[in-house]
């Protein structure tokens, strides 16, 4: 049973808070100001209403926060907050500080528990400081590398928007790493994955997918580099041949400034900023990071923790709005996908009718 259950189909939404001294708490408290939002989901944010009030003063926020103590207690319709802990927190906003980091993973962990037990149908995660959290129980680079040790399945980070989606073969690897890290093995999975969700979760039934070079130029036959010659096209060729539309590999600096990437439903950087970078610019403020490849759905915004304009009630809420809207609609497409999976026989078999004695 899901958390769903009996409740007019309204989703559960969990949120981590994220970094206290950041942006997540706004952003948080924005989105669900407007009520309309209560329409689409029951948000329970994963902190403690003493602290939330406190934000919610400090930016003179009109909300109504609805303080539980234990999910059995939630109540849709409004904005429930799950005290986690009792501790009256210290609120520095701009502050890289470790007690803030010790919170926002204390949140994460009883979230994603939550999540995992079917308390709440989906996650959705204020930013973090990847510096800040780190401690002898939690040594994470980020929120998906915990992620996968914790759900079923194999993660990936997909950054989502309306006009484009970008799937990465590393993320959170060093730039010296990056060729070595790519083989033969990594580029299927991470590929096999993309091609799984787009079909799942966003409803493509032939998936067109975008591979971008791992070197400049696609390493100019050698010129450059040769993993894109022994490592990326032999793997692409042979995906072609068991019937994948990928295409490529595409030199990156030219890609997306020609618009090519409107031809495709993903495009797959080999790395980090090759990928972001262009998703960013021309999305920032409405992208949304996803974590594909898992049993679960966790979106989050397409920025960090933005220190430089915490507690100012400047920050931009739109992302994780998105986020929360994200989350709700890949939830309802896998739910459709995996109905419309089950075996037809098996569904529609009608049982034999007993003969009576005559």
């Amino acid at each position: 049973m899901t958390a769903s259950t009996s409740k007019q189909d309204k989703l559960i939404v969990g949120i981590s808070i994220g970094d206290l001294n950041g942006i997540g708490s706004e952003i948080v408290l924005k989105t669900f100001e407007d009520s309309r939002m209560l329409e689409f989901c029951t948000p329970v944010i994963f902190a403690s209403v003493k602290t939330m009030s406190f934000v919610k003063k400090a930016l003179e926020l009109d909300i109504s926060l609805h303080g539980i103590d234990s999910l059995d207690a939630l109540v849709h319709k409004k904005v429930n907050v799950l005290n986690i802990w009792k501790d009256l927190v210290e609120i520095d906003f701009g502050k890289e500080d470790k007690k803030a980091g010790e919170y926002a993973i204390l949140s994460l962990k009883a979230a994603v528990a939550a999540l995992k037990n079917d308390k709440v149908d989906v996650l959705v995660t204020a930013p973090i400081n990847k510096s800040n959290i780190q401690s002898e129980t939690f040594n994470f680079p980020g929120h998906t590398d915990y992620l996968a040790k914790e759900l079923e399945g194999n993660s990936l980070m997909l950054m989502i928007s309306d006009s484009l989606r970008v799937g990465l073969l590393t993320d959170h690897v060093a730039v010296k790493d990056i060729s070595e890290t790519i083989t033969r093995e990594l580029i299927e999975k991470k590929i096999n994955i993309i091609h799984k969700t787009l079909i799942q979760d966003f409803g493509i039934p032939k998936p067109k997918i975008a591979v971008l070079g791992i070197n400049p130029h696609n390493g100019d036959h050698g010129v450059i580099g040769t993993e894109d010659d022994t490592v990326l096209i032999p793997t692409l060729d042979n995906l072609r041949k068991n019937g994948k539309m990928v295409f490529g590999p595409y030199a990156a600096d030219s890609f997306f400034g020609s618009g090519n990437y409107k031809n495709f439903d993903v495009v797959i950087a080999a790395y980090h900023d090759q990928g972001l970078i262009p998703f960013k610019t021309i999305t920032f403020g409405s992208g949304v990071n996803y974590t594909a490849g898992l049993n679960k759905i966790r979106t989050s915004p397409d920025h960090g923790t933005a220190y430089d304009m915490a507690g100012k009630n400047e920050a931009n809420f739109d992302s994780f709005k998105e986020a929360v809207f994200s989350a709700i609609s890949i939830y309802k497409t896998r739910e459709q996908y995996l109905e419309a999976a089950k075996d037809p026989l098996t569904k529609n078999r009608k049982k034999p009718a007993l003969k009576k004695n005559r």
